[in-house]
C-alpha cells in the first residue's frame, strides 16, 4: 500500500527526482544511525524517512 505522506512529498517538492534523493539519503542516514546503537528497525528506514520528511512540510 501506498503511503499517504507521499502524497504530501509529492505537492511539496517540485521535482520527483529530489524527492528520491532526500529520502534515500535519510533513510540511509535512519538505517545506519540503528546500525550504530545496535537498534533493530521495526519499521523501515525508506517508511520512516518518508513520514519524517513529511511531518517537516506540514
Amino acid at each position: 500500500m501506498l503511503n499517504p505522506n507521499i502524497g504530501k512529498l509529492i505537492e511539496s517538492y517540485d521535482n520527483r527526482y529530489r524527492l528520491v534523493t532526500d529520502i534515500s539519503k535519510c533513510a540511509r542516514d535512519i538505517s545506519k544511525d540503528a546500525q550504530d546503537r545496535e537498534e533493530i528497525l521495526i519499521e523501515k528506514p525508506v517508511s520512516i524517512a518518508i513520514n519524517k520528511l513529511a511531518s517537516k512540510t506540514e
